[in-house]
């Protein structure tokens, strides 16, 4: 037994990704996705603005 084997190994480095070029349809994609957080945002705080939708919940009854 080594001294050098207990104890938590290191992670590998990962490669560094390259930069690559994007084209029409990646843009497109992109902006698309932009879109659609910006709408999720924007009803999530009109959600927010309004009370409870729900306020009952499940009832119980005093019978054991």
């Amino acid at each position: 037994m080594s001294g050098r084997e207990g104890g938590k190994k290191k992670p590998l480095k990962a490669p560094k990704k390259d930069n690559k070029e994007m084209d029409e349809d990646d843009l497109a994609f992109k902006q698309k996705q932009k879109e659609t957080q910006k709408a999720l945002q924007d009803a999530a705080k009109k959600a927010a603005q309004k009370g409870p939708l729900v306020t009952g919940g499940i009832k119980k009854s005093g019978k054991k």
